[in-house]
């Protein structure tokens, strides 16, 4: 009797070849592979979980090695404030608490040894130019594997994976806006905080989400990412240990020294 073959798919991420011979269907082999196949992300994400920052990456940058936004502004000279836009109400009296949970690192995201660090992706999730490329490369194929398995990601919304060979733990996926688009920017940030605390994290950082090609002017950006960080800690201050920005541009340093005096202001 000759077998006809026909392909079926057996999840998001992987294919078996099924053959019919007669009225018999042989799937045990091919169910065998497709969860073999399918498992092995799920594996690797165990197996690096399980793994500690410096056995991942033996330069990796540790939390305690960053300073805290009041010690930098101690150490160095500050270029002029950045005032806030006028809508942006805070509560001062977390000043001094909220100076000590946020962080600016000039560097390399994909050397940070903290609980998450934030990708900014493109709406399939599955790798692109930037500092997407740069993460997915750090963290080896099996990253693509998870994220082919999560349906792609909404402007503004926020998906997790592990961080497999990053010495970060886990990476928290957000679509940033093209253009500048306030409201939809302000959702990646806080979408992306809301995950964090949902799996007891403790510590995050950010890229600058949306600039570059995807045309979000460094300034606006900045505004938003800082009042959205501002307002998110004031109600979570106990649950958060570290937020951190990490800057790449000379221009964006500049910015973010200049704009967090206003939003995170220290009494000298």
């Amino acid at each position: 009797m000759i077998c006809a073959k026909f392909s079926e798919r057996i999840s998001k991420s992987t294919k078996s070849i099924i053959s019919f011979c007669g009225n018999k269907f042989h799937t045990e082999g091919a169910l065998i592979f497709a969860r073999k196949k399918m498992g092995n992300w799920e594996e690797e994400k165990e197996k690096y979980l399980k793994m500690n920052a410096e056995a991942k990456r033996k330069d990796c940058v540790k939390l305690q090695s960053i300073p805290t936004w009041k010690s930098l502004s101690d150490s160095i000279k500050l270029p002029e404030p950045i005032e806030m836009k006028e809508n942006c109400a805070i509560n001062i009296s977390k000043n001094e608490i909220l100076a000590e949970k946020i962080s600016i690192f000039e560097g390399d995201i994909t050397t940070l040894g903290i609980d998450a660090i934030v990708n900014a992706a493109n709406s399939t999730l599955m790798g692109g130019g930037g500092v997407d490329g740069v993460i997915h490369r750090a963290a080896g194929p099996s990253l693509k594997e998870e994220c082919s398995t999560l349906g792609g990601c909404p402007t503004g919304a926020a998906k997790i994976t592990g961080g497999y060979k990053l010495p970060a733990r886990y990476v928290i996926h957000t679509v940033g806006p093209q253009g500048e688009q306030t409201e939809k920017l302000k959702k990646c940030y806080r979408n992306s905080l809301d995950i964090l605390i949902e799996k007891k994290l403790r510590t995050i950082a950010f890229p600058c989400i949306s600039t570059g090609i995807y045309g979000y002017p460094n300034l606006p950006a900045a505004h938003a990412a800082a009042y959205q960080v501002r307002k998110f800690l004031e109600d979570n201050t106990d649950k958060v240990d570290r937020v951190i920005f990490c800057l790449f541009l000379d221009e964006d340093k500049k910015i973010y020294k200049g704009i967090l005096q206003s939003y995170f202001p220290i009494s000298h």
